[in-house]
């Protein structure tokens, strides 16, 4: 608790330049207690953004295989900070959950995660497998150059299978394990009618409105179901079957309870239906729009340019350059003549990622969940993007275990995030069952899902 409050207290947060230093002091104390535990090269690799913290024990030897364990000290930031009941960088107990920036995602599963195997260095002198360890800086922008990372130097990274403390258990009452995750690309749109804002009296009614025009342009991505317009948006998306459906709607879930919990209108969806938009299908979302006057009181222009932010949510089977091409063909098929529009993709975009029901690392943790809990997890997916499942192998060519005790409603990248107090005994005797699982796990078995 002691180790947590010190590394939550480092305000690490990789979006905003003005916390370079907070930058720093997290990967100093990382770099200090990597040291301490007894791992070894611990040091930093960087790629032309934030450095990572890295270090590896291969002590196991050549047989055993090697695991790289991975989590993130970068935190989103704090603002608004007048919504949080207690200073954001102080870890503070309340009702069973500690509260601070980066206590749930994932200051404290990361923490739990490198604490578990120092426990077995502490207390046995080794681990049972080979371990590389990977503290990323750039998790919460989108892990811009985790690629070039993992590229810059192979053997340091070399690994068997990825062990992630990052990814956020479904939830706490139901023992699961997440086998897929979806994918992510946004564009910024940027539309434009007339070389600058102008008078409403002298120009209403004769001048293209360009939030207007946004407006209506947005409006062409979806029909009042909700169902996406885009010619080719869903091209390579394998059809949902109806035993996917069975699976899905064998799950317990209390659907009225999650639309409450959120403030939302009763949805009337069974929980197949909930989960397959959730899970199974893509999304195309505006995330935000804006133009013209947003200040004090009011200003009678006519705007000339209106912006717009969009993201999509990919699924198996979609790429992500063949989607936003699909997005842009679109948008300026129905962009009207009168208005100009460019469509700048912020990023390069992930891939969704899913892991094979047969891989070793994945029948390890659900032994080893099953162990602690007195249940068999349930395999489960998630709506959301670890942007590590498709990098890792691509670059890599190693699959994903997502081994997290944060839970998904600890209000992470939200004022007052929080961690269950309960996460942490659970999560120490999960990871030790886990390692204990691995003991005599052969190199050889993770072959073929290199």
């Amino acid at each position: 608790m002691q180790r947590l409050g010190e590394l939550v207290a480092c305000p690490s947060v990789s979006t905003d330049p003005a916390y370079a230093e907070g930058m720093a002091q997290a990967r100093a104390w990382w770099r200090a207690r990597l040291a301490a535990m007894g791992f070894r090269d611990v040091g930093e690799v960087a790629a032309g953004g934030h450095p990572a913290v890295t270090a590896r024990w291969h002590g196991a030897g050549p047989e055993a295989p090697t695991l790289l364990v991975y989590g993130h000290y970068d935190v989103q930031p704090p603002d608004p900070v007048e919504a949080w009941a207690s200073p954001p960088f102080l870890l503070t107990s309340r009702n069973g959950r500690l509260h601070a920036r980066g206590v749930s995602d994932d200051k404290g599963p990361s923490l739990m995660a490198l604490e578990a195997l120092g426990a077995f260095l502490a207390v046995e002198g080794r681990l049972p497998v080979n371990v590389a360890v990977l503290l990323e800086g750039e998790e919460e922008i989108g892990s811009a150059t985790l690629a070039r990372i993992l590229e810059f130097d192979r053997t340091r990274f070399a690994a068997d299978a990825a062990l992630s403390a990052d990814g956020a258990r479904w939830r706490a009452d139901l023992p699961t394990m997440t086998v897929g995750t979806r994918g992510l690309v946004s564009v910024t749109l940027t539309l434009r009618t007339a070389a600058k804002d102008l008078h409403s009296g002298r120009y209403g009614g004769v001048v293209p409105n360009a939030l207007h025009a946004m407006a209506r342009l947005i409006a062409t991505l979806h029909d009042a179901q909700g169902n996406i317009l885009v010619e080719g948006f869903e091209d390579g998306v394998p059809p949902v079957t109806e035993a996917d459906r069975a699976a899905l709607a064998a799950i317990p879930y209390d659907v009225g309870a999650h639309d409450a919990s959120i403030g939302i209108a009763p949805s009337g969806r069974s929980t197949a239906e909930l989960l397959e938009k959730l899970w199974l299908r893509p999304t195309l979302d505006v995330n935000g729009m804006w133009g013209g006057y947003t200040g004090a009181g009011g200003k009678t222009v006519i705007p000339a340019e209106a912006h717009a932010k969009l993201s999509m949510r990919l699924v198996p089977g979609q790429v992500p350059a063949k989607v936003v091409a699909a997005v842009t063909t679109h948008l300026k098929a129905h962009c009207p003549p009168s208005a100009t529009l460019e469509v700048t993709p912020t990023r390069d975009g992930t891939l969704a990622t899913y892991l094979a029901g047969d891989h070793p690392l994945l029948l390890a943790a659900e032994r080893a969940l099953e162990a602690t809990t007195g249940r068999a997890p349930i395999r489960v997916r998630m709506g959301a993007t670890l942007p590590l499942t498709d990098i890792v192998r691509r670059v890599l060519g190693i699959g994903t275990v997502m081994f997290s005790f944060a839970t998904a409603d600890e209000d992470f990248h939200a004022p007052n995030e929080n961690w269950r107090e309960s996460a942490i005994p659970e999560g120490f005797a999960a990871w030790v069952a886990l390692l204990r699982n691995l003991e005599r796990a052969p190199k050889a078995a993770f072959a073929a899902e290199r």
